[in-house]
């Protein structure tokens, strides 16, 4: 017995002797059943059976499922993250039990090059229509027009009609974001067009959201209801300013994301996507990339209320595999109903600017035209289905010769990394836009430092050697990366001082299970997080907030818990001032200034136990002050909540950061202890995780080992009010309880 959305593979501990091999999370895959027995609503009962259409959605399920109701077959759906409709009327029995039973088929690995995930892990609807209904997916609202005065507002609808003798009207109102009625129209055709006057615009940093109502009325009833989120916006690639989004400049300032949410796995959570969109933001992040990937629903649902540029990305491969059982197997007869159903289910989502056909994909490479044949397909069914939004395809053969490059197919040149190549870009490609879609590739574990700090370490030396080092971690200063790839550093440099370049999606936002480059097990996570797994900042997010955002930063690293005779290199990222200066136990060890080329400030210190402390300052005025401490023994746990009181919704979440202190109140950044959970009253434990891409052990586990002096427990509500009491223990540490509030 379980709850839906799950993952049954992120329950297991890791094993690099699992098929899926560390590149695909070194966990389980293997073959689920589920099923679920029913009875329908009373209102399709009697006679009212011959007046309901009822079908089942899925978000997404992975992958391979079948679908059987009360024995008889629904459907097959290969691909993983495609959303699809069963109609399954025929089947039901509406005065008695139904059987859903579902067999979900993820045993033939390796099929992925990251963590898939297992299961039935997007969101399942059960919908009851009226015979004649809107469509899955069926309106399509563009704005052709618009002005400070008025916005035209064209709204398609397809209508499904098995009543052919019922004659329909369809009635539009639109709505405002606090629900008032704005404008409404009827009229039997399905293209209308209403005119909504004073017209607020999406953007960044004020995503206003309408609601276009739609119903369907037959005989002067109302027989049909269908809501459409939408946003009013206009924008263009432009190949000489870059992106441009209601007449402004914009920089695209993105992060590419993998679609696991840490220690919950591929499960789908609302809180735990919002949660992660909200440390994106304040870092200044404004892009997503949905690597590579049709994403959940709930993404690009909180993508268009907080404000993000997303490249919605349909295939990471076309017919050429890179994984022995991958995709590739089920392209040539699935491509065109997937892409399809990704375009007609995303079009009207305002957060969405761009589509992407493709990662990095292998025919990009053939001499023979063939890979620009298929390209040309798949632009085509994206353009016949929405012609307003710019194709593009994340290519990593950056060469001219690139045959999806030279014919001339995609709107928008998409390159994956070859920073060298982009002043050539503007010569090669003339009158073409051009996006960095995929870029720098650090790598970084949180908390772990080496140095000397400039020296740059590139892992592996080549892309397909072999590595290893005595421990699988790498610094947390920006001076590692992989050979394809970049410094966080330059590559911001360059990006944001050149305007044709529309902007970047960095590789990546967040730390994702599988593809743990430049190692192999006991790795089993990804280093190139600007974020750990665990939701953590590593210290990179700072140069970003610095240099992405209007704050005043202040950011000194590493921690000030060395051996004596190490000489430790100080780095600041600051924003707002002119300098900082650097003091050791009171004495100053000189002020430092950012250049044009180097964005950060560094200071090698020779290692005393004490305080080290840094002040920022503006025409010689203080702007902040920042200050480490060398800590003592550990004798205490802190915990501290992101949400104190949450939603008694049965899924919301508490994301609990737990540290150790010294007797003087001082965080130990170096403790690794092993943290124990429990919890009572209504909630549970629905994770635990240290952003450590080496740790073995579960992470549904309810205890976790620090890692570098944190570790995150994730608390999940139950659907009744009431408290929650979580208490952390460990040996020879003062225990600490929290009280978190369900309502």
């Amino acid at each position: 017995t379980l709850d839906l959305p799950h993952d049954w593979s992120i329950e297991s501990d890791f094993s690099g002797e699992y098929p899926a091999q560390p590149s695909g999370g070194a966990l389980p895959g293997g073959t689920g059943w589920y099923r679920k027995t029913f009875t329908l609503p009373c209102e399709t009962s009697g006679e009212n059976r011959k007046e309901k259409q009822i079908y089942i959605d899925f978000d997404g399920v992975y992958w391979c499922s079948e679908v059987w109701v009360n024995g008889q077959k629904a459907g097959f759906r290969p691909n993983g993250y495609i959303s699809f409709r069963y109609d399954i009327t025929p089947y039901l029995r509406f005065d008695g039990k139904n059987v859903i039973a579902v067999r979900v088929d993820n045993s033939k690995q390796p099929n992925s090059r990251w963590y898939s995930g297992s299961g039935i892990y997007r969101n399942v609807r059960l919908v009851v229509t009226s015979p004649v209904h809107v469509d899955l997916w069926g309106t399509y609202v563009t704005t052709p027009e618009i002005s400070e005065k008025e916005a035209l507002v064209r709204i398609q609808t397809t209508v499904r009609n098995r009543d052919k003798t019922a004659s329909v009207q369809i009635r539009h109102t639109i709505e405002d974001a606090q629900g008032k009625k704005l404008v409404s129209a009827v009229s039997d055709q399905e293209i209308q067009t209403l005119k909504l006057e004073n017209p607020m615009r999406w953007s960044i940093e004020n995503p206003y959201l309408y609601t276009l109502i739609t119903y369907l009325e037959s005989e002067g009833k109302r027989i049909d209801e269908y809501k459409t989120v939408f946003g009013i916006r206009s924008f263009e690639f432009d190949a000489e300013k870059g992106f441009i989004l209601n007449g402004k400049q914009v920089k695209i300032n993105g992060v590419c994301n993998h679609h696991d949410l840490g220690c919950l796995g591929t499960a789908v959570n609302y809180r735990a996507i919002e949660r992660q969109l909200e440390v994106l933001k304040a870092m200044g992040c404004n892009g997503i990339r949905t690597s590579h990937n049709p994403p959940a629903p709930e993404l690009l649902e909180l993508c268009d209320k907080m404000g993000f540029i997303v490249m919605d990305e349909a295939f990471d491969m076309w017919e050429m595999q890179k994984t022995p059982h991958d995709y590739a197997r089920f392209f040539p007869e699935w491509h065109k109903q997937d892409l399809t159903d990704l375009v007609l289910r995303d079009r009207n989502h305002p957060s969405v600017f761009m589509w992407s056909i493709g990662n990095e994909i292998n025919e990009q490479w053939k001499e023979d035209g063939s890979g620009a044949s298929l390209a040309q397909e798949l632009t085509g069914i994206v353009k016949s289905l929405d012609p307003t939004r710019p194709v593009t395809s994340g290519c990593n053969n950056v060469s001219p010769t690139n045959s999806f490059l030279q014919s001339g197919i995609l709107d928008l040149i998409g390159f994956n990394y070859g920073l060298s190549k982009y002043d050539s870009i503007p010569a090669y490609f003339p009158g073409k836009p051009f996006i960095a879609s995929e870029t720098v590739s650090g790598l970084m574990s949180r908390g772990y430092y080496q140095m000397p700090s400039d020296s740059v370490r590139i892992w592996p030396d080549v892309w397909d050697n072999t590595f290893s080092q005595p421990v699988n971690h790498c610094s947390s200063y920006d001076n590692c990366h992989v050979p394809w790839g970049s410094l966080h550093e330059e590559n911001l440099r360059y990006i944001q001082k050149n305007d044709f370049v529309s902007g970047q999606y960095i590789w990546t936002g967040f730390d994702y299970l599988g593809e743990p480059i430049p190692y192999g097990w006991p790795s089993r996570s990804s280093y190139f997080g600007i974020i750990d797994l665990a939701g953590f900042p590593k210290d990179v997010y700072y140069l970003y907030q610095s240099e992405w955002t209007n704050r005043e930063v202040l950011h000194i690293f590493p921690h000030w818990n060395w051996k004596p005779g190490d000489t430790v290199d100080v780095w600041a990222y600051y924003s707002q001032a002119d300098e900082v200066e650097l003091f050791l136990n009171g004495k100053s060890l000189g002020s430092r200034k950012k250049t044009d080329d180097e964005w950060h400030v560094c200071w090698k210190v020779p290692f005393e136990p004490g305080t080290l402390k840094a002040i920022s300052r503006k025409e010689g005025k203080e702007v902040l002050s920042r200050e480490i401490k060398t800590a003592g023994e550990p004798v205490s746990i802190r915990l501290t909540a992101d949400k104190r009181v949450i939603k008694a919704s049965g899924k919301d979440l508490s994301f609990v950061t737990v540290e150790v202190l010294d007797a003087d109140g001082n965080r130990v950044p170096v403790a690794n202890q092993l943290i124990q959970f429990a919890i009572e009253g209504e909630g549970v434990i629905a994770g635990t995780d240290n952003g450590d891409p080496t740790n073995p052990y579960s992470l549904k586990k309810p205890e976790r080992n620090l890692f570098n002096g944190k570790c995150l427990v994730v608390v999940q509500g139950t659907d009744k009010p009431g408290s929650i009491q979580l208490t952390a223990s460990s040996p020879n540490l003062k225990e600490e309880t929290f009280v978190i509030r369900v309502q």
